[in-house]
């Protein structure tokens, strides 16, 4: 089904005009990097935008996108551009000596090809990719939640922050989490999709961490998919807001405790994909040679929309849409960047 006005709300007006809307994404955009670095003791470093095909760094997501690749003539083989930086991040804290409690964030730029477009994903990806070393005492669902709190701070402070110079955007999204794990899901709403349960909890909540993403539930399906070489499947999780404008649950981190040699063993045999222990990331993970880590992704873009109470993500970032979106979002007034 092509995308159409109906999926819009019917009565949208944006709170700032493009011009206001450029100046407010950097206000966040900047406002949100300082507290996110300050409450998780974070440092940015540089980070690729593509990788050797065969290194094993790249993140497969749900294991069916197709990344976009390449040759170099002037190294050789091929490359790929990153879909995430799960794996670079936890391999960057070793080589930079970075100790526990400590850790990195970098911009994080990819290109979805395979992506389904509407309100919240576009084929261009922008986010703060984010890894912090953790001890094996810390390696608990404790810390994650934690984690979670201090995420969601530094979201409110910005908020706060953003309402400050734009007082006709007034704050919404609910600092207070409710942590609920995928089964706790699928039992407290019996008979909807993973997806209509994201949205009822949200909906109930206003904020709420899903936990334990990527393996089979009670009714022998997962949650979600999840790569089984970068999060622990019983340690992550998304951030879920529900966002009134939309009507809906907005995903805004997937971020969760790295596996460990005892979890990659195990989960890439659920995977069935025994295989990766021979790359050579893998076999520095199986072999000890890199730090225990916690670690994430939060969407830039979809920040911003949220903040500035977009309808369209289009209309805080610049990329490429259909016709039927062009069209849809012609029909609303919806000026896209």
């Amino acid at each position: 089904m092509s995308f159409s006005a109906s999926q819009l709300p019917a009565h949208y007006r944006p709170a700032l005009d493009i011009m206001q809307t450029e100046i407010a994404i950097k206000l966040v955009k900047d406002t949100f990097e300082r507290e996110l670095a300050d409450k998780l003791h974070l440092t940015r470093v540089s980070a690729p935008l593509f990788v050797r095909k065969d290194s094993g760094l790249n993140d497969n997501l749900n294991g069916t996108e197709r990344p976009v690749g390449f040759d170099i003539a002037a190294i050789g083989g091929e490359v790929e551009v990153v879909h995430s930086l799960a794996k670079w991040k936890r391999l960057a804290l070793k080589r930079y000596g970075f100790g526990p409690n400590t850790g990195l964030y970098t911009d994080m730029n990819a290109i979805r090809r395979d992506e389904e477009l509407d309100q919240l994903h576009s084929v261009y990806v922008d986010q703060w990719d984010w890894e912090k070393i953790i001890t094996p005492e810390t390696r608990t669902p404790e810390t994650l939640r934690h984690t979670v709190r201090r995420v969601m701070r530094a979201l409110r402070e910005t908020e706060e922050i953003l309402h400050r110079d734009n007082p006709e955007i007034e704050p919404f999204i609910s600092e207070k989490v409710a942590f609920l794990t995928a089964q706790e899901l699928l039992e407290r709403y019996p008979g909807l999709t993973p997806k209509e349960r994201e949205n009822a909890a949200a909906k109930e909540f206003g904020t709420v961490f899903i936990m334990g993403i990527g393996g089979r539930l009670s009714d022998g399906q997962p949650h979600d998919g999840r790569a089984p070489d970068y999060d622990d499947w019983e340690l992550n999780g998304d951030i879920l807001i529900w966002y009134p404008l939309l009507g809906r649950a907005i995903e805004l981190s997937s971020m969760g405790i790295r596996v460990d040699p005892q979890s990659l063993r195990r989960q890439l045999a659920l995977a069935g994909c025994e295989g990766r222990a021979a790359l050579p990331y893998h076999k520095m993970l199986l072999d000890g040679e890199l730090p225990l880590t916690i670690g994430g992704g939060i969407g830039q873009s979809r920040l911003c929309m949220l903040l500035l109470q977009k309808a369209h993500i289009g209309e805080v970032q610049s990329s490429l849409w259909d016709d039927a979106t062009l069209r849809a979002c012609a029909e609303r007034g919806i000026t896209l960047l």
